[in-house]
């Protein structure tokens, strides 16, 4: 009756104290949450109740795992496994912990500084810390692991002298991927791009979405997503729309006829902006820079506040501009020419071959 008592009394009162624990500290963590409304601390940290019931489970089935004297042959192994769960649990609370006061110090940060283009660096500094930081525990918890097992501390001498020559290997077979950890460094840290900045890439204009140590995501205007390795921005030219202050100027072509009202455009120009919300009112313009045989071209010059609102506006101009041309001046717009061409001039009483040369090169 004894065997049958004990296992059940110390397994199930580790059981039961892990509950109770769990349960008073997330009452403590919500209590703390709705006293302190202005930082979400106590409301993250309780992201970690998981893990930190199963280090209390693990950590006292551990320890008290020999007075329950349950499967006694196998004594060892069930320990070796206990062992196992309580480090794993561990790197996962831990995780949990650190991006808890991660977020929390971004959030005091992004309420604090109104600049935008602050915060998005901010932000992408913190995603990759975090990674940074989960990957490190990671590994230490992995390492822990392995070397709870007798056979790995008798291999540790003979690791750490091969290290270097491991490490040679693995640099040269994992260039390209060290060369990328290496490149999310340096754009976190760097500030060449962030995250939510406005970027062209390869003619594509979109969004950057994601940042990781290896790859980056750009969302396009069409919601496709474009991955691509971060060692390409540090390597080729790309736009960052968001670099520096977001304010904006834009350029509308338009191609129109020779006898195009072009004063008469300048003022529509102004009139289409000022009823257009999404115009800052810095500056406009309208020139004519080029001339072809059969149109000439003139360039409107627009600003707005930011990469969005230079689309809307650059849209805007355009479609009324062409709308108006059309309806209050149709010769305005391009057209080809389908009459017969001039006849030469005729030729006089007398007139030689050389003077219809010449006539022909000077009309």
């Amino acid at each position: 009756m004894e065997n049958l008592i004990r296992p059940v009394i110390v397994v199930g009162g580790s059981v039961l104290l892990t509950v109770l624990i769990g349960w008073a500290t997330d009452l403590l963590l919500r209590k703390a949450d709705a006293r302190h409304g202005e930082t979400p601390l106590w409301g993250l940290l309780r992201r970690g109740r998981i893990p930190y019931q199963l280090v209390l489970c693990a950590a006292l089935l551990r320890g008290s795992y020999d007075q329950a004297k349950l499967l006694e042959d196998h004594r060892t192994g069930v320990g070796q496994a206990l062992t196992l769960v309580l480090i794993g649990s561990v790197a996962w609370l831990v995780i949990r912990i650190a991006a808890a006061v991660v977020e929390t110090s971004y959030s005091r940060y992004a309420r604090a500084h109104r600049d935008p283009a602050r915060v998005r660096r901010v932000r992408t500094q913190v995603s990759l810390i975090m990674r940074v930081v989960s990957a490190v525990v990671g590994v230490m918890a992995v390492a822990a692991m392995l070397l709870t097992f007798p056979a790995m501390r008798a291999a540790g001498a003979s690791l750490l002298a091969s290290a270097g020559i491991l490490g040679i290997v693995a640099g040269v077979a994992a260039q390209s991927t060290l060369s990328n950890m290496f490149a999310g460094l340096q754009i976190a840290f760097g500030d060449m791009v962030r995250i939510g900045d406005t970027v062209v890439v390869d003619g594509e204009w979109g969004t950057v979405e994601e940042i990781t140590l290896t790859f980056l995501t750009v969302r396009t205007w069409d919601e496709r997503r474009i991955t691509m390795p971060v060692s390409y921005f540090t390597s080729k030219p790309f736009e960052n729309w968001s670099r520096g202050t977001p304010q904006m100027t834009g350029i509308v072509y338009f191609h129109v006829d020779h006898t195009a009202p072009v004063d008469v455009m300048r003022e529509k120009l102004r009139d289409i902006l000022r009823a257009c919300p999404a115009w800052d009112g810095r500056a406009c313009g309208l020139d004519v820079t080029d001339t072809t045989p059969n149109t000439m071209q003139v360039r409107a010059l627009v600003t707005a506040k930011d990469a969005d609102d230079i689309w809307k506006v650059r849209v805007t101009v355009r479609e009324q501009m062409v709308r108006w041309l059309a309806k209050e001046h149709p010769y305005a717009l391009p057209r080809v020419n389908t009459a017969d061409a001039t006849p030469p001039p005729a030729r006089l009483p007398g007139q030689s071959s050389s003077s219809d040369g010449a006539a022909a090169r000077h009309p």
